[in-house]
């Protein structure tokens, strides 16, 4: 019997030479990709889940855009960055690929386009794709601390209903600077585009300051994301949120319509949604656990880096990677293999996240003392051979 698919699904699904590799040797001793932190060792207080079991979450509660005392938690944690958000304009989904999903609806007929920055992570694509939408790259400049390309995204075309920008950037951990943030927004604003801001990482910044939140823009329709996910180093939680800002008559349009398609599918779990505020303040002490690990692993990174002149850690502002340039003097898949099978050792290659070129590898701040500072050792050793 044949059956035809959609196209929003890729036609080749067979996993590539590294993760055969993978496969194929198990689990390497020395794992610098983990992203998932309740497997790094990180500690998490005893009693954080307690709340989950609140008799209350036994009676159904169907609010579409979110239980209100969940969404006014949601609030209360972007007072920690300074900005004031009525919990009306909050709207929760189970994780930051649904919020996606929600705004690409919202935003897009099948398909217009949304702007995403390169590099970066390299699920927009995917996400848009099962949407039946764009994803059209800008680029940011490695030159200038991977700053945007406001000329590259101005010159975009008619099709744009949306850009995209990560703050701080994965993997390359860039901030999008102040000015860069309210000409962006005066941009979307002149454009009719919306202004989607992940700040998943927003809390994790090496060098402890605070960071201006999207979600105080008000010129632009402005979707701004977080979750539990990387706020509390809770993935398994599903919980993420959508806070909607910008002028006031855009904003009821859109939570009207985000309230239609969040109502259609119903996705976050009552248990969750009423355990929030405890865990918000439960597991505080997580979210200063993990940001004290990838400090620490950063700066021993850094110093390990100085004895080897030809590997360089680049900067950053913030989140859970770090990048290193490396000499391309064979091709980041052949040194990722050969890092894997020769040196049992796990990294991601540039080209995973779009690179402008060769000679970059991406490195996982969340593992263990031993497991980070090993692995490491091993990629210089590495580099310093094939030189």
């Amino acid at each position: 019997m044949s059956v035809r698919f959609s196209r929003r699904v890729p036609a080749d699904l067979r996993p590539n030479r590294i993760s055969e590799t993978l496969a194929r040797l198990g689990a390497p001793p020395f794992d610098l990709t983990a992203s998932n932190p309740t497997a790094c060792g990180i500690p998490y207080p005893d009693g954080l889940l307690a709340a989950l079991a609140d008799p209350a979450a036994l009676r159904y509660r169907p609010d579409p855009r979110g239980v209100r005392s969940a969404r006014a938690a949601v609030a209360g944690e972007y007072r920690r960055h300074g900005v004031t958000l009525d919990p009306d304009r909050i709207v929760l989904t189970a994780s930051t690929s649904e919020a996606y999903a929600f705004i690409f609806k919202l935003l897009c007929e099948p398909g217009e386009t949304v702007l995403t920055p390169l590099p970066s992570y390299p699920l927009f694509e995917h996400l848009a794709r099962v949407e039946g939408v764009g994803a059209q790259a800008y680029h940011l400049e490695p030159e200038a601390g991977w700053r945007l390309d406001l000329g590259e995204i101005a010159a975009a075309g008619d099709d744009v209903r949306g850009v995209v920008v990560v703050h701080p950037n994965n993997p390359t951990g860039s901030l999008v600077p102040a000015a860069d943030a309210r000409e962006l927004a005066r941009l979307c604003q002149r454009r009719g585009w919306a202004l989607i801001a992940d700040e998943v990482f927003l809390d994790y910044l090496f060098d402890g300051s605070g960071a201006t939140s999207f979600a105080a823009s008000a010129d632009a329709l402005t979707f701004t994301l977080g979750g539990l996910s990387k706020s509390l180093g809770l993935p398994q939680l599903k919980l993420a949120w959508i806070a909607v800002g910008g002028p006031d008559d855009a904003v009821g349009a859109a939570l009207a319509r985000l309230e239609f398609i969040a109502d259609t599918f119903l996705s976050v779990a009552t248990p969750v949604q009423l355990a929030l505020p405890a865990l918000l303040r439960t597991g505080a002490g997580v979210r200063d656990a993990i940001a004290a690990r990838c400090r620490a692993n950063l700066s021993r990174l850094r110093a390990a880096a100085r004895g080897c002149p030809a590997v360089s850690v680049l900067p950053a502002d913030g989140g859970w990677s770090a990048v290193l340039r490396v000499p391309a003097v064979i091709g980041e898949e052949e040194l990722v293999l050969t890092l894997l099978a020769e040196d049992g050792v796990a990294v991601q290659p540039g080209f995973f996240f779009d690179f402008p070129r060769d000679g970059y590898l991406v490195l996982s701040l969340l593992p263990a003392e031993e497991v980070f500072d090993g692995g490491i050792a091993r990629v210089l050793a590495r580099v310093l051979r094939l030189l």
